[in-house]
């Protein structure tokens, strides 16, 4: 007891009513980082969550490499110093990417493992990990102490709650998913307006700022800025007919017209405004990193592949089109697949199979000659010759890829860690688009507001080679748009 009482005395510079942050197994297997997030409060850590990161650690997926990171934090911060008396985070050096962030007048936190058996009330009288993690919440918020449970598991937050500690999911790489950037502004402006866009070519923004304006939850006008890489809609205030479409290229104090390709991307013509914005950032060089997202038929990864057959295969832009997506399935997994990697991926990439037999195939592309080869003797060919891989995101972690056009499918089922690991193996001259739906998400341990898709669309936003579209309406087939709207 006299470890504990020594822990919770006050810190010299550090505010009265710091918190006490109780953390879950979870949120250290979701983010190892989280450890130094919490400002000048105290992390506290339950011995059984020691215990179930020692169980996973063996684990070779990203729940078993968290773990081990996690491990490693700890380790190097019971060398600084007791971790069953709290150790300062500003006493110790920061790894790689985990530097506390401080709190007012730049105060860190304690880390604090806390050892003791704790007695449960009887609500709790099962002995399993979750309900001894919980106890120690309890026994803090029954100290007085202002104690913070946060987990990312639904039962372990209705459970603490209801026995009166105040509980939090972990919210620091959470997002707002209903406000979410869709990367485009709608304004209505003269029609001179427009004729001076696409008359001159470009428009300043200064031009804009008297109708750069958005509109408070009190309904107050308030300005908004424009960001790198994000469009306009613009429409006649007197004729609706009269429109024009425009993006801010990179850091620049001008927008341009943006009138889409003239001529088919590999056989694919954009069907409405935001499929015309899409194709206009991916065939763009100089933006290096495109977000899509949008409900199922949108054409989300019909146009990201399109776009990197033309830069692979017509303008030799990049060397080879890599696609990836996350092995997630849906519902219960048929359990191991046969044969040797290729074998195996074909399963869970066949909706890319699907997308480039569309191209590939006359019905798909109009303006290409077809030859005696099928559609699948094409892309096997294709693949043979190194112009396409298709690649699990399994073994990504150590690559680097440069001077590729890199797509990666069904991103809402990563998570931001993920995601950064993905982006950061991006060498020189590399393109990456990132796809999904925050509506199909399929991984047990996300939501719309904290996959990795999400995450990077409104961090990465306003950056100059940085773009994103929120496709809106599903144009795959008559029916495939109902279904999505309606069930």
């Amino acid at each position: 007891m006299t470890a504990r009482k020594k822990d919770h005395k006050p810190t010299p510079g550090r505010p009265d009513g710091v918190k006490h942050f109780v953390l879950d197994t979870n949120v250290l297997l979701h983010n190892p980082n989280a450890l130094f997030v919490f400002q000048e409060n105290h992390v506290v850590i339950p011995f059984p969550v020691i215990e179930e990161l020692d169980k996973l650690k063996r684990r070779d997926d990203d729940i078993g490499r968290n773990a081990r990171e996690c491990i490693r934090h700890l380790d190097r911060l019971r060398v600084a110093g007791s971790l069953t008396a709290g150790v300062d985070l500003g006493s110790i050096k920061p790894g790689a990417g985990a530097a506390a962030s401080a709190g007012r007048n730049g105060a860190t936190g304690t880390v604090r493992i806390d050892a003791a058996d704790h007695q449960r009330p009887d609500l709790l009288h099962e002995d399993i990990p979750d309900n001894r993690i919980i106890a120690v919440a309890l026994d803090l918020h029954k100290e007085g102490k202002r104690t913070v449970f946060v987990s990312k598991d639904l039962s372990a937050r209705i459970k603490s709650d209801a026995l009166g500690v105040h509980t939090e999911d972990f919210e620091n790489q959470k997002v707002d998913a209903e406000r979410l950037y869709t990367g485009y502004l709608s304004l209505t402006v003269e029609g001179t307006l427009i004729d001076e866009l696409y008359e001159q070519r470009a428009l300043p923004l200064e031009r804009l700022v008297g109708v750069l304006t958005g509109e408070e939850e009190s309904g107050e006008p308030w300005p908004v800025e424009l960001r790198a890489n994000q469009f306009l809609l613009l429409r006649d205030a007197e004729d609706e007919h009269h429109t024009g479409i425009a993006r801010r290229p990179g850091d620049t104090d001008h927008v341009i017209p943006i009138t889409g390709p003239r001529k088919p991307v590999f056989g694919i013509m954009s069907r409405n405004l935001q499929q015309t914005m899409a194709l206009d950032l991916l065939l763009d060089d100089q933006v290096k990193l495109v977000t899509l997202l949008g409900s199922a038929g949108t054409g989300k990864t019909l146009l990201a592949i399109a776009a990197g057959m033309s830069k692979v295969l017509t303008e030799e832009r990049y060397e080879r089109m890599l696609c990836a997506r996350p092995i997630m399935p849906m519902g219960r997994d048929i359990g191991y697949l046969p044969g040797d990697k290729d074998e195996k991926l074909t399963a869970w990439m066949q909706p890319i199979f699907d997308n480039l037999t569309y191209l590939l195939s006359t019905r798909g592309s109009p303006g290409q000659s077809a030859d005696s080869q099928s559609t699948d003797q094409r892309i096997q060919k294709l693949m043979a010759d190194g112009v396409l891989v298709l690649e699990p995101l399994t073994y990504i972690r150590g690559r680097s890829i440069p001077h590729q056009f890199m797509v990666v499918d069904e991103a809402q089922n990563l998570t931001p860690h993920e995601v950064r690991t993905i982006a950061s193996r991006v060498g020189e001259g590399t393109k990456l688009v990132l796809t999904g739906d925050i509506g199909q998400i399929d991984n047990p341990y996300l939501d719309q507001s904290s996959n990795g898709l999400s995450y990077t669309v409104e961090k990465m936003k306003g950056l100059p080679i940085v773009g994103h579209v929120t496709l809106a309406k599903s144009e795959r087939s008559e029916l495939a748009s109902l279904a999505a709207e309606r069930l």
